[in-house]
């Protein structure tokens, strides 16, 4: 497979994953930390060192606009839950193991 053949399917995967995550948005960044080590701030983390590596000046908040598909502070407001005791316990025994 040539370079550019590749770099076309990895975008391709990464935008089928935002659209998975969006529309689950059932599954909590907390549920994710806590199942697969990153969630969508981690995301948005990567796309913004990733664009800033190539010169593209952005912000976190623009970078967390790419990943949630709306500003974070909307998105924040219309789907994110209070995390359960529960879910803290679980996410420190996982920093802990780490």
């Amino acid at each position: 497979m040539d370079k550019q053949t590749q770099t076309e399917i990895e975008a391709a995967a990464f935008r089928r994953l935002l659209a998975h995550l969006d529309n689950r948005k059932d599954a909590q960044n907390i549920d994710l930390m806590i199942l697969a080590g990153f969630c969508r701030n981690c995301l948005a983390k990567w796309y913004r060192a990733e664009a800033e590596e190539r010169g593209v000046e952005m912000d976190y908040e623009q970078a967390r606009e790419v990943i949630y598909g709306e500003p974070y502070s909307s998105w924040k407001e219309k789907y994110q839950l209070d995390a359960t005791p529960e879910q803290l316990a679980q996410f420190e025994a996982t920093q802990k193991s780490k």
